[in-house]
Order: structure tokens, then sequence, then C-alpha cells
């Protein structure tokens, strides 16, 4: 997610070092600007799709986050479910327990009642020195009723042996099943404990998944506005294009007008003061770096359009005519006045311009070389 991040960061800065590009120090054509616009707007749809792929791959992490987050939904569910069935368990286990200790406290009642009877039996005939059961014995009526009492008797004391045994046995039964019911309790409560650890787990994993679709949700947002901020660059770029390009047709009709329309001959030009010092100027913002044959050739290039009948018939008018030369929308050619930077050789070759010396003849563009344009070509312009 990070990479994906640092991916658009990188793309936005890509395009926005591209279209805050500083100008150069020669003169920015209308063709150069119309290439310079189509580079911004090839890397403003390279960074565009490049944002949508990272979209893209975006939504698919989400997508398989959310499949995941469903089956740990139903795991969770499921666990849930265990849980609450274990809680069940463990409650009918424990009333199973209370009722298997009532049934014991009851037993060992009886055990006890069945032995103080035995006791004071024992006791009756202890005390009597078995008067009662020869007396017994002694008032049968015949052989028969003797054995019959005799074997009276002999029920009676076997009778209390054996309910003492029963309830001794039934008392241990007893406890054994409550020893075995609260090894269950317990291990039901070993076995509850383990559930609710993977329930604790299984919702820390459906926590930390929904955080990281909602992530995810977010990223792509941003880069959804990223991608909709390239979109509307495009269609400025689109239309910054079909601006310039109808520009720069102007610009060639302009040319090919200039070139068959008629022309003042330069003793017809009357010049006002702080035209030498304009021209000079401005032959030091588009030229300074050049060989002096191409600042004499900016120099043209401006007495030309001055000469022609299509171009201003004035130096201020042609040199501030709207969008013809980049130093005067750029404010170079302002600082340049104010500061007086101009050089001995671009006065100089201001001086012969307007003394009709051209080395151009009568061209009236000029721009750095491209492929297909042909000219003129003086230190690093083409003269068209």
């Amino acid at each position: 997610m990070k990479s994906t991040g640092r991916q658009i960061a990188l793309l936005v800065m890509m395009v926005i070092l591209v279209a805050s590009a500083p100008q150069t120090a020669y003169a920015i054509t209308t063709q150069e600007k119309l290439d310079q616009a189509k580079q911004e707007k090839a890397a403003t749809e390279s960074a565009l799709q490049q944002t949508k792929e990272n979209i893209q791959g975006m939504e698919g992490e989400r997508d398989s986050l959310q499949g995941q987050l469903s089956i740990l939904n139903g795991d969770l569910e499921e666990v849930s479910e265990n849980l609450s069935k274990l809680e069940e368990r463990i409650e009918d286990k424990r009333q199973e327990i209370t009722d298997t200790e009532a049934e014991l406290a009851e037993a060992e009642e009886t055990i006890d009642w069945q032995y103080e009877c035995m006791k004071k039996r024992i006791k009756f005939i202890y005390e009597r020195n078995d008067a009662v059961y020869l007396e017994m014995l002694f008032t049968s009526e015949g052989f028969g009723d003797f054995l019959n009492k005799s074997q009276y008797i002999e029920q009676i004391a076997e009778y209390d042996q054996k309910m003492l045994k029963k309830y001794q046995e039934t008392r241990a039964m007893i406890e054994e099943t409550k020893t075995k019911l609260e090894a269950q309790e317990k291990e039901l409560g070993e076995l509850r404990e383990e559930t609710k650890a993977e329930q604790s787990r299984v919702s820390g994993l459906v926590k930390n998944t929904a955080n990281h679709i909602a992530g995810y949700a977010d990223q792509i947002s941003q880069a959804e506005n990223v991608a909709l901020a390239y979109e509307a660059k495009v269609k400025e770029q689109e239309a910054n294009i079909a601006a310039l390009q109808k520009q720069l047709a102007e610009e060639i009709a302009m040319s090919k007008l200039a070139a068959q329309s008629a022309r003042r001959d330069i003793s017809e030009v009357t010049f006002a003061e702080g035209d030498r010092e304009l021209l000079a100027q401005l032959i030091y913002c588009e030229a300074g770096a050049e060989p002096y044959a191409g600042k004499l050739a900016v120099g043209a290039v401006v007495i030309n359009r001055l000469l022609s009948s299509v171009y201003p018939d004035t130096m201020v008018g042609v040199i501030y005519q709207n969008k013809q030369f980049s130093p005067v929308g750029s404010g170079r050619l302002a600082l340049a006045l104010a500061e007086g930077r101009a050089t001995q050789a671009c006065y100089q070759a201001a001086d012969e311009a307007m003394s009709g010396v051209t080395n151009v003849g009568n061209c009236v563009y000029f721009r750095t070389p491209i492929p297909g344009l042909t000219g003129i070509s003086i230190g690093g312009h083409i003269f068209y």
C-alpha cells in the first residue's frame, strides 16, 4: 500500500516538474510551445494510466480482502455458535451435578436412617437379652410356626445387612458419578476457554481485515481524485494544444502573407526615442548567449515585421504584440530594461538592424531547430 502511495506521489511530481519547467533563455515559438504541450499531455496521460492501474491493483486487493473477511465472518459465526453450545452443555452438566448432589444427600440420609434403625434394634435385643426373640420362639404353635418365626428373625437381620450394603453401594455410585460429572465440567470449561481464545483471535483478524479494507478504500478514493485531476489536466492540455495548433497555423499563414505583402523601405521608418534601448534589451533576452550573427538576426526579424504591412508599424507595437515574444510575457524584458542588461554587442546589433542590415532576408519568425523545419540556420535558431 505504501509503495502505491509513493508511485502516485512520484507521478504527480513528474507532471508538476514537466509543467513547471523553466523557460530557456532563447525565444520559445508557438511550435516549441506546441511540442512542449504535447510532451506534457503525454506525461499526464502516462501518469493517468499508471494511476488507473494502481486503482485496479488496489481494488483487486480490496476485493480479495473482502473475500477473506467473508470467510472470517463465517468462521467467527461458527466459533460463536460452538461457544454458545458449550455454555449450554456446561449449564446442563452443572444441573446434573446439582441433581446428583441431591441424590447423594438423599442416599446418605437413607443410610443414616437405616443405620439408626439397626442400632435401635441391636440395642433393644442387647438390653432384653434376646428375651423377645426367645419368647417369640417359645410361644410358637407347633414346629412349623417355630421355623417360620426363626426364619423371620433371620430375614430381619439379613434385610438390615442387605439394605445397608445397598445404600452404601448407591452412595459410592453417586459419588463416582459426581466425580465424573465434575471432571467433565472441568473439561468443558477448558474447551470453553480455548473456544473463547479462538473467538478472540478470529475477531481480531476480522477487525484487522476490515481496517485494511478501509485503508484500501481511502487510498482508492485518493487515487480516484488524482485520476480525476489528471483527466481534467488532459482536457486542459488538449484545449491548449488545439489553441497552439490554431495559433501556429495563423503564424504560418501570417509568414506567407508577410512574404507576399507590401513592405516599407527602412528609410520610410521614423524610430521613436527609446526604440534602440527596447530592441537591444529584446536582443539580449532572445539571443544574449548567441554569436553576434544570431543577435543581428533577431534584430532583423523585429525590423522585418515593422516594415511588413501585416504587422504593427512601430517598434513598441511589434515587440509588445500579443504572444509574439516570450520575454515580454515572462517579464524578462521588463527586468532587462530596468537593470540595463544589454551588452555592447546587443546595442551594435540593434543599430545595424535599425539601419536596414539583415542576415536573414525577410524572415519574420525564429525558433530552435525541429525536424522538418527549413530556413536560415544561425547559432541555435532557425529563421523562417
